[in-house]
Order: C-alpha cells, then sequence, then structure tokens
C-alpha cells in the first residue's frame, strides 16, 4: 500500500498535523488515563478495602498460600469474595512502574476476602480480571478444601479442582428455579427392618445429627431407604448429600427419590451429564434452588447449604478413591464434612469395610443394623466347594464347573436368571500357608512375603529377607503360591448350557438390568447387572483369585464383592442359593455363610490393630527412583514415632499395561512405606508436605518427581 493511500484511508500514521495535535490535546484534558487492558496503569483504586486476597490455581506445593493483589475501582463490585478473577503472576520486584507492581503471565485464581491493607510491604499488582461475579467458592467450602489438603499433604488450588467445577457462562447467564418448601416427613417404610432405622429417621426429620453406620439387608430396598433419609432431612428444612460409587447406583437413586418427592427437590452430579448441564445442577446447589444431591465422587465437594445429612454407600468401592491430586477418598471427605458441619453421617453397605468398624469401635458412630431373624429372611442360601470337594469331584475336572455348582444352575435356570461372578483377570499371585492358606506376613513388620522367580522369601514393605517361616496359626512350614483363579468364559458356559441364553457384563460392556426370564448373566465384581425380581441363583468362582491378591484388604474386598453379588439373589424362602467356590475354613467364607459382614469388620479390626496395620495407623508411601526417594527420606523432618519401611522396588509395568503417571516406560521405581500410630497422621502429613515443597522449591522434582500418597490403597 503506498503513503498516499494511507493518508487518503484515514490512518492515524497518515493524519495531518493538526489532527495529531488534536489527539494529544485530548488525552491531555482527559480527567482519568485510560487503563491498559488487564495491566490497570495509572487506574485509580478500590475506596473501601482495595487489597483482594488471591488464591492461584498453580497446585504446587511451594505456592500453597494467599497472595495480595490490588483492586481498580471499576473491579470494585464485581471483585466479591468467591469469583474467579485473573491475576498477572510471576512478575519480580524490579517490574515496578507508578507503584504498582507489572509483569508476568495471566493465570486463573479465587477471590478469598477483601482487605484494608495488606500485610506485604512491596508493590502490589492489580487484579486483572473478574471473569464471572458468580460467587463460587464460599467460606465452607474453603475451609472443607484446606481441610482435605491438609489430610492428604496437598495443595489447596489442587482439591479446589476437584472441589469447582469448570465455568460455562450459558449456565450461569440462566437463572436458577425458587426453591421449594421443605417436604412432609415420610413413613419409615423399609426402615422399620432394622432396629433403630425408624429412629434414625425420626432423628434427622426432628432437625437432629445422628452418625450411623448402616449394615443393609440384600435386595433392592436399600435405594428407596436411601431416598426416605434425604427426604428426613429436608423435612427439617435442612440440606443433603449423598455419595454413590457410580452411576448405576446414582440413577437407582435418582428414580427412589423421585417416586417419593417428586421433580425439583433434588440435584444429580455425574460425569455422564455433560459440563453445562452439571454446571447449571451445581450452580442450583450454589444458589440455594436445591437442598439434596446425589452423585458420584465429584459430589462430595457439593456446596450444599445449610448441611443436615451426608451418606455415602458402599464406600469399600475402589471408585470412592480420587486419581488426581491429592488423591482424596470420599469417605474421609464426607467424616470431615460431618465434624466441619455438625451434620449427620450415615455410611451404609451390603458388606462392612474395616474403617466403618472403627468409626462405630470408637463411638463416633452408632450400627444401625437389623435382628438375625430379618438377616435369615432376607438372605439367600449360601453354599460352599472347597479344594477337597473339586479334587474328589470328576465332572469338576471335566466341565470345569463343579457338581454342586452345576445343580444350581441347573435348578435356578428353571425359574429365572443364573449370575456368575468371575474375576478380572491380572492378579499377581503373593505366597500363603500350604495349609492353612493364611497370607504369609514378615516378622518384622507384618508385610507380603513374596518369592519373586522361585528366589528366597522376601517382604514386599521392608525389602527384608525371610528365613524360617512358619505359619503361626497352624505351625506349617510349608509355602504355596497364591491360586491365581482360572478363566472362565462365557463360551465355556454356553457349551455347557447351549440352550440358555448368556449374557456379559463386564469392563467393555457393563448391563444395568436384565429380564427376569431365565439366562446366564457372566459378570466381573462390580458390573453385576440387577434382575427382574432378583436372581434365582449365583455362582462366585474362582475364589482365590480374588482372595490371594497382593493387597491388606484382600479378603474384606472379596467378601464385599460376594455380598454385593449375592444380594441380588432371591431370598432362601424363594428357591434362592448362592455357591461360592472357596475354601469353606476361610474367614470371608465362613462370614459369607452366615452372612456376618459386620463380625468378620471386627475381627479384621482387632488383628490390624494388634499389627500396626491402617486404618489404626497411618501410612504414606513416598515412590519415585531409588536416588530421589532417598534424598527425599534423608530431607524430611518425619515425626518422632515414624516408622520407615523399605525401600522396596516396585515392579515394572509390563508391556502395553498402563504405567505410572510421569514414569517413562521400563523406570525402575522404589516404593517407602511410612509409618505413624494413631493420633500422628497430620504429623506425617505436614511433614511430607513440607518435604515436598521444599524440593519443589528447589527445583528437585523437575527431572526426578517423587510422588507422595498419604493412606495408599495398595500397601500390599
Amino acid at each position: 500500500m503506498s503513503s498516499e493511500n494511507e493518508q487518503a484511508g484515514g490512518g492515524v500514521e497518515g493524519a495531518p498535523p493538526e489532527q495529531l495535535a488534536l489527539i494529544r490535546d485530548s488525552v491531555r484534558k482527559a480527567k482519568t488515563p485510560r487503563a491498559k487492558p488487564r495491566t490497570w496503569r495509572g487506574a485509580a483504586l478500590a475506596k473501601e478495602l482495595p487489597v483482594a486476597r488471591i488464591l492461584v490455581d498453580k497446585g504446587v506445593l511451594h505456592l500453597d498460600r494467599y497472595f495480595d493483589y490490588a483492586v481498580p475501582e471499576e473491579l470494585d463490585a464485581d471483585a466479591q469474595p468467591g469469583v474467579r478473577v485473573r491475576v498477572r503472576f510471576g512478575a519480580g520486584r524490579h517490574r515496578v512502574r507508578e507503584g504498582r507492581r507489572e509483569g508476568g503471565g495471566l493465570i486463573d485464581g479465587f477471590l478469598v476476602e477483601r482487605l484494608a491493607e495488606s500485610g506485604y510491604s512491596g508493590p502490589l499488582a492489580a487484579l486483572a480480571q473478574v471473569v464471572s461475579p458468580e460467587q463460587v467458592l464460599s467460606a465452607e467450602l474453603l475451609g472443607l478444601a484446606r481441610a482435605v489438603a491438609d489430610r492428604y499433604a496437598g495443595s489447596l488450588a489442587d482439591v479446589l479442582q476437584l472441589a469447582v467445577p469448570p465455568r460455562n457462562a450459558r449456565a450461569e447467564q440462566r437463572s436458577s428455579p425458587d426453591p421449594l418448601p421443605p417436604p412432609p416427613a415420610p413413613e419409615a417404610g423399609s426402615w422399620r427392618r432394622y432396629e433403630r432405622g425408624a429412629a434414625f429417621l425420626e432423628s434427622l426429620a426432628s432437625g437432629g445429627a445422628p452418625r450411623a453406620v448402616w449394615n443393609a439387608l440384600p435386595g433392592p430396598q436399600w435405594s428407596e431407604e436411601l431416598a426416605r433419609a434425604v427426604a428426613a432431612t429436608l423435612a427439617s428444612g435442612r440440606g443433603a448429600l449423598a455419595v454413590l460409587p457410580d452411576g448405576r447406583a446414582v440413577a437407582r437413586v435418582d428414580a427412589a427419590l423421585t417416586a417419593l418427592l417428586g421433580k425439583g427437590r433434588h440435584a444429580v452430579l455425574t460425569a455422564d451429564a455433560g459440563p453445562e448441564k452439571r454446571y447449571a445442577q451445581w450452580l442450583a446447589v450454589r444458589r440455594g434452588s436445591v437442598r439434596a444431591v446425589i452423585g458420584t465422587r465429584a459430589a462430595m465437594f457439593a456446596p450444599v447449604q445449610d448441611l443436615g445429612l451426608v451418606a455415602l454407600w458402599d464406600d469399600g468401592d475402589d471408585s470412592h478413591s480420587e486419581q488426581h491430586a491429592p488423591q482424596p477418598h470420599a469417605r474421609e471427605v464426607l467424616l470431615l464434612r460431618a465434624a466441619l458441619d455438625k451434620c449427620g453421617f450415615l455410611l451404609g453397605s451390603w458388606g462392612c469395610t474395616v474403617e466403618a468398624a472403627q468409626l462405630v469401635e470408637s463411638g463416633w458412630a452408632r450400627p444401625l443394623v437389623a435382628g438375625r431373624e430379618q438377616v435369615r429372611a432376607a438372605a439367600p442360601l449360601v453354599r460352599t466347594v472347597g479344594d477337597q470337594d473339586l479334587a474328589r469331584d470328576e465332572a469338576a475336572r471335566a466341565a470345569r464347573l463343579p457338581t454342586l455348582a452345576w445343580q444350581a444352575v441347573r435348578d435356578g435356570l428353571r425359574s429365572g436368571p443364573v449370575l456368575v461372578q468371575v474375576p478380572r483377570r491380572g492378579y499377581v499371585p503373593r505366597m500363603a500357608c500350604d495349609n492353612c492358606r493364611a497370607p504369609a506376613r514378615c516378622r518384622h513388620c507384618a508385610g507380603p512375603l513374596e518369592a519373586p522367580d522361585g528366589s528366597a522369601l522376601n517382604c514386599g514393605w521392608c525389602g527384608r529377607e525371610e528365613s524360617g517361616w512358619h505359619c503361626p496359626d497352624c505351625g506349617s512350614f510349608r509355602l504355596r503360591a497364591s491360586v491365581v483363579g482360572a478363566r472362565r468364559t462365557a463360551e465355556e458356559l454356553g457349551r455347557a448350557f447351549p440352550a440358555v441364553p448368556v449374557r456379559t457384563s463386564g469392563r467393555e460392556h457393563v448391563l444395568d438390568t436384565v429380564p427376569g426370564a431365565p439366562a446366564l448373566v457372566v459378570s466381573t465384581p462390580g458390573a453385576e447387572p440387577v434382575a427382574e425380581g432378583g436372581y434365582a441363583a449365583a455362582l462366585l468362582l474362582d475364589g482365590w483369585a480374588m482372595l490371594g491378591r497382593p493387597d491388606l484388604r484382600a479378603g474384606e474386598d472379596a467378601l464385599r464383592r460376594w455380598i454385593a453379588a449375592a444380594s441380588l439373589v432371591r431370598p432362601q424362602s424363594a428357591g434362592g442359593t448362592v455357591v461360592v467356590v472357596a475354601e469353606p475354613a476361610l474367614r470371608p467364607v465362613q462370614a459369607l455363610v452366615r452372612w456376618d459382614p459386620v463380625g468378620h469388620a471386627v475381627r479384621e479390626l482387632a488383628e490390624r490393630s494388634e499389627l500396626g496395620f491402617p486404618p489404626v495407623s497411618r501410612m504414606a508411601a513416598v515412590s519415585g527412583p531409588a536416588e530421589a526417594v532417598a534424598d527425599f527420606l534423608r530431607a524430611a523432618e518425619l515425626p518422632p514415632e515414624a516408622e520407615v519401611l523399605g525401600p522396596v522396588p516396585l515392579p515394572v509395568p509390563a508391556a502395553g499395561r498402563p504405567r505410572r503417571a510421569g514414569a517413562p516406560p521400563g523406570e525402575q521405581w522404589e516404593r517407602a512405606l511410612l509409618r505413624v500410630p494413631p493420633g500422628r497422621g497430620a504429623a506425617l502429613a505436614a511433614a511430607l508436605k513440607a518435604a515436598q515443597a521444599a524440593r519443589m522449591a528447589r527445583g528437585s522434582g523437575s527431572g526426578a518427581g517423587v510422588w507422595v500418597r498419604v493412606d495408599p490403597a495398595d500397601i500390599g
């Protein structure tokens, strides 16, 4: 373009001299200088409370604190506590102009509070932008997030990423409905089957805060009973929150609540809803339009106003453990909410975890159980098939199906569907007593004993070599590898019963329900569909595949999965039968036969107390390359009571299998376990957080990362 065209186009560079002089004169006469976008250079500050305390969304431990910023006058109205903001972060002290710090990159954050003056003596940068005037971070949610971050040695920013969903502008622009008046208190209904069930609902409806561990009776009534507990809380004018393990359980409670209270009384928070719908539901809860929330793991942080009840179903399910830093467990988060908000607490399951038993044992919660007559009336008949039975059973060797199981399937198919539970593949065997099958444990730290590649025995926790082992239960000196379960397939069962349709439910395709017509339903643990009218029978195959897992809670988890599957079977009075293929003398199998998960959990808790296992003690895992783990342990100022177990090498993931986050393929990692006695968990978490923050501040973690996890789920 020529200079003539530039002048003809009216550009500033081609303007006549008198026009440029006019522009300069108008700028000089302006009363307030124009603010440079997102730096607010020369802009006036807010007259009242000109300082904003900001939590920047960095998520690194050495920056886990608040930063002060100046509030421009134009942002004064929108810059309220709890809103999302953008600030410039990373500018040094030398980048100061007109008394205002400048430079740095734009980063998101939350405005925590407004102050009259800052405790920082240097110049402050200005807020760059208020992203939205919607106050999404309440003081209660901030306090909960801080408690969770301290509990798990994490950063507040990481917890808030889990607690506050991403913004959706369209959802924010829509208004939420007006809140509905409290509903009437519901009838006790099937809660009368429990010894204190009706009293529990009455306490919630009258504004009380009861705390209970609920051992639910088998059958589908649990969703309706949970809905009645939520409705009773709403009747008192308070809010309620229920967290469930998966979308199928959420759908059942959603249907029960809708049938009991109608639509508009509760919000459903699941990932399947999509970002816009989920954020709109979350905003309705935050604004007080909806007082009840049900959802999966992320709903544990739902900002329910005037919380009266927090409930969790099936706390032993793996999906309740968050995979993103700092990896909190929904049960622990809801326990913190119950303590901070002084509200009711309900922990329900068909089974009973050791953590639930500890809540009752300590007196913090009360048991909510049914009498033995009610249990016998609701539970199916449970029969067992052990190794000795299989050895004598010619049909089991020929057809890979024990005679007792084959008869149960044949009889069940006459009146309805039959469930076949098959363990997942990939369980790693550990050593056990050849006589009584008790897991082999280290004499020093009670960790699991291993014999990799047929070499000498060593501990999977502390790495000590074990010689001269003998079983403390039966005195035997012989060991065996835990059995990896046979992979029963739908094709094999189809050949055994050629005239019966076979359906599968597993990782790739999970069924929600199946018809009540005769059929074989093959499912992995946790994916069992609900049958219309209940299953006529169930087979729990290859019990050793779950009992032999390299996990402290293998027996507890196997019993929980067995009871969850058996609870879908019709009662014994209606012909319901369950056949479990596992050694009958084992404690989890006996607990299943007696339908006594509470007794099993109480005994497990007593043994863990004697051996110093979680949850009686508190543990943390430090994983990473050998040199990085050693440096971390040397630098960490651990409590004097802390016991360091290991470090020991971690197995290298096989080709094609998922590997640890941040670890390159084939990297050799080590893990050390840190154990402290009861009451010292907070001190351990603080020490680990301080050590990790110092390491990040020095830049040591950039090339050789160390992963810290408090209360790891897989300690062996």
